[in-house]
């Protein structure tokens, strides 16, 4: 008996382990663990939330792609409530407004401008802390060596671009799914309690809770030899939904190859350097993989914490390659974009999935901080960037009259990047002017509408579109207007003109992409 403990001591690692999250086996809910958790580590948890939310105050504004627009129309919002805004109407909507009901909610009590602050803090806890809850269940563990990783992702392309109700909805299904997988009985009611906000968040957020949950019940039921017979029905389903949409939508495709959105790629941001950390993230994942493995013996790696968040894996990997990158709808002036994109947010989530599996160690933090450091300083030179052309937009909307109507063509001043920074323009035109081709009126997916010939905005979502192009034909009935433009090579000096009937919008502006 003495030899046999002898040769298996205990792991000090572990036992820490067991202390923070009691095994599924115990007789005590999930609940009460969790609860037991949070009391227990209340410090750590409120040090890591202040540390994740740096990027959202390390700047005056946060450069966040369509999060500009969204802040933009909460104030129409406001207009529209007092009566300022005759020709603007606000719609039900029971999808795709969460984030805009809360903006909108604080902003009663708040500036705009600390309303931004507070809900993107909101979205940021939400995501991050859900995709934490997440890996826990998959891997029966605290992640906490693995927080930087999931700290990038959490900033990653999904939360760049501005998708916040997209990113919060993912952040409820993480949080939901981890409930409804490690919950007993009545818990898992909490997880159903959390899908209608899921849904008012974003459906693709409400989809993913649905199907993970449901896959992770019916992998639990089934002998892991018989797994593999999972992932290749719901391959079969996604193939059928890929004959489906091509046959009766119109769909877009993807540019790049299938294996570029792999999860890392959510780090590929403002340009070519972000390949570094991607490229650096990716190593860290093979040597820790391939460390486990050559520790242990096969036969002792955590299989039962790889197999689910592997095959969840695959089955994301396969929606990237059978799905489209864009569906337009029947009767939806706008298409629901880059899908593929967003969907390597879940990607990245299940790769630190399958890295808490591992067991990680004290290097991997150390690893995974090293290429945070880089990821975030990175981010905040860039972010400072459009910070500073944001202020330039500031400062020419007002020297033109009060309620003017503002076009904007504005490219990201970055070679290659994958962001888009032209919504700055809505933000800065908060009441003074009126963003006149902001595109959320016109599309239709938002609670703000337009009716045709008003004077806020735009009634028709391609000539919206043209104008954040540059290529709208300027009509008399459009004008007094003015347009913001890039008038430096290299992108970071803005003007504005007033415009005339017959002209292109942007035909002062200067693009060297081309575009």
């Amino acid at each position: 008996m003495t030899q046999r403990n002898h040769a298996n001591p205990p792991n000090p690692a572990e036992n820490e382990i067991a202390k923070s999250i009691p095994p599924t086996e115990s007789r005590a809910s999930a609940l009460a663990h969790a609860v037991a958790f949070v009391r227990q580590h209340i410090r750590r948890l409120l040090l890591i939330s202040a540390a994740v939310l740096a990027p959202v105050f390390w700047h005056r504004n946060i450069a966040a792609g369509d999060l500009g627009s969204h802040l933009y129309n909460a104030w129409l919002a406001q207009l529209i409530r007092h009566g300022y805004a005759p020709g603007l109407w606000l719609a039900p909507r029971w999808n795709n407004v969460l984030f805009d009901f809360v903006l909108d909610g604080l902003g009663r009590f708040v500036s705009l401008h600390a309303a931004e602050k507070i809900a993107v803090s909101l979205a940021v806890l939400i995501f991050f802390w859900g995709a934490f809850a997440f890996v826990c269940a998959a891997a029966r563990r605290a992640p906490w060596l693995l927080c930087p990783a999931i700290a990038m992702f959490s900033y990653g392309y999904s939360f760049e671009m501005g998708f916040l109700n997209f990113y919060v909805s993912l952040g409820l299904a993480f949080f939901g799914i981890a409930i409804f997988w490690r919950g007993r009985g009545w818990e898992r009611w909490i997880a159903v309690a959390l899908a209608p906000l899921a849904m008012l968040a974003h459906p693709l957020g409400f989809a993913w809770l649905v199907a993970a949950s449901a896959y992770v019940a019916m992998a639990q039921a089934v002998p892991r030899r018989y797994q593999i017979s999972l992932v290749a029905a719901a391959g079969v389903v996604l193939f059928a939904a890929r004959y489906y949409f091509w046959h009766h939508d119109i769909v877009q495709t993807r540019d790049d190859p299938f294996y570029f959105f792999n999860g890392s790629d959510q780090l590929l941001l403002f340009g070519p350097r972000y390949a570094i950390p991607e490229f650096a993230l990716l190593m860290f994942i093979f040597c820790a993989v391939a460390a486990a493995f050559f520790a242990r013996s096969w036969g002792k790696l955590n299989w039962t914490g790889l197999a689910i968040p592997l095959q969840l894996y695959v089955i994301v990997g396969l929606a990237v390659i059978l799905l489209p990158d864009g569906i337009r709808f029947p009767q939806q002036p706008s298409a629901l974009a880059l899908l593929t994109e967003r969907l390597t947010s879940v990607s990245a989530v299940l790769l630190c999935c399958l890295l808490g599996a591992l067991q990680p160690r004290k290097w991997h933090l150390l690893a995974c901080g090293a290429i945070a450091a880089v990821f975030f300083t990175f981010l905040y030179q860039d972010a400072g960037t459009i910070n500073r052309m944001e202020a330039q937009v500031e400062e020419l909307v007002r020297t033109v009259p009060r309620n003017s109507r503002i076009l904007a063509t504005l490219k990201s001043p970055f070679p290659e990047s994958r962001v888009l920074v032209q919504h700055i323009a809505d933000r800065a035109c908060i009441g003074h002017c009126f963003s006149y081709g902001n595109y959320e009126p016109a599309s239709g997916q938002f609670r703000v509408r337009a009716t045709p010939r008003n004077r806020y905005a735009m009634f028709s979502f391609d000539e919206a579109v043209n104008m954040e192009d540059g290529s709208y034909e300027m009509q008399p009935e459009d004008l007094p207007a003015y347009q913001v433009y890039q008038c430096s090579v290299d992108q970071k000096q803005v003007c504005i003109r007033p415009l005339e009937a017959g002209e292109m919008n942007d035909d002062l502006g200067i693009h060297p992409d081309g575009e």
